[in-house]
């Protein structure tokens, strides 16, 4: 294997873990702690602000932090907004669900993305388009409809169900606020980071007071009885990977094609599934497995209709100054494959 495969090999290898130890260490989390949700995604925010403000230190240039500008950050209001309000169901979903039926429960994110991204540009999607997302939300119902072989413990709720579609949706809204906000942050994906992670977490704040979730810290801390550890590294390991992860989509974009982007988010979600039935003894059924399988073949096709569309249509500049030197790559699937990669 030349330079170039070892080059997309360790950028693949590198996305996988870091998106593989989100979702795990998060549920960990969230199982020792399922009472401070807001608590853990705030501080896994304010850590990605950090680290970001590290990196651009360090990087001497080569990453660079917008300057506070509050004209800037009116315009950016609506995707900060939406995209903290997609994080908190994100969080909520992954709370009452098994890690392995999370990907199950946001299944609707392609489809949903379609159908916003359809309105917003007023255009209709290509049949094949049609077809690829009719697949994944076929997907999506075969693994949440009522199954005799899954006990009532074990079943997610339909709260927790609700959070997952509620989820969907907003990132799907967050994929198309990107396009339009990425020119206020120079076309830069990095600059747009630090923004939604700054941004959000100061929506946040009074969200958390309001829940009364920094009472709910206070008393925690004064038990005798609790075990901060798996909170206070699980907070850290997340934060640290979740900056990681934002990292990782952009090279596995940049280094790689959509195709193998989209192929290794699916080994990564067969990994998911094994490693949350071996370790947090999820259920699997037979139908969970088929709808797995079904929706990661949805999304694939889609990957590759969207490839053979975009090879056949009119050559388009990148906008985004990350995504130069790399495959070139239609902005709607730079767009949707960042965005669903950060959540």
């Amino acid at each position: 294997m030349g330079a170039p495969g070892l080059q997309v090999a360790a950028v693949v290898a590198f996305y996988m873990c870091s998106a593989l130890v989100m979702v795990f260490v998060n549920k960990a989390v969230l199982i020792s702690a399922p009472d401070l949700p807001l608590v853990f995604l705030l501080l896994q925010l304010l850590i990605a602000v950090v680290l970001l403000r590290f990196s651009a230190f360090v990087s001497r240039g080569a990453i660079e932090i917008p300057k506070l500008d509050l004209d800037i950050a009116r315009k950016l209001f609506p995707v900060v907004s939406v995209n903290i309000i997609g994080l908190v169901f994100n969080t909520l979903c992954l709370r009452g669900v098994d890690a392995s039926f999370f990907q199950i429960a946001r299944g609707l994110v392609l489809p949903l993305t379609i159908i916003v991204s359809s309105v917003h540009t007023h255009s209709a999607p290509s049949w094949n388009v049609i077809l690829a997302s009719v697949v994944v939300t076929g997907g999506f119902f075969l693994g949440v409809a009522p199954s005799s072989k899954v006990p009532l413990t074990a079943a997610p709720s339909l709260l927790s169900l609700a959070y997952g579609v509620l989820s969907s949706l907003f990132i799907a809204f967050h994929a198309v606020l990107i396009k339009s906000s990425l020119p206020y942050c120079n076309n830069s994906t990095i600059q747009l980071a630090w923004w939604t992670n700054a941004g959000s977490a100061v929506l946040l704040v009074p969200v958390v007071l309001i829940c009364g979730e920094h009472s709910t810290l206070r008393a925690m801390l004064a038990d005798p009885h609790w075990d901060g550890t798996v909170f206070l590294w699980g907070t850290c390991v997340t934060g640290f990977f979740g900056f990681l992860l934002c990292i990782a989509g952009l090279l596995s974009i940049r280094v790689t094609s959509p195709i193998t982007h989209m192929f290794s988010s699916a080994a990564r979600s067969v990994l998911q599934t094994v490693i949350g039935v071996t370790y947090f003894g999820d259920l699997i059924t037979s139908n969970r497995a088929t709808s797995i399988i079904v929706i990661l073949g949805g999304t694939m096709l889609y990957t590759w209709i969207k490839a053979v569309e975009t090879q056949t249509a009119p050559p388009r500049q990148a906008t985004d100054i990350e995504s130069k030197g790399g495959d070139k790559v239609e902005d709607e699937e730079i767009v949707w494959q960042a965005t669903e990669e950060k959540e």
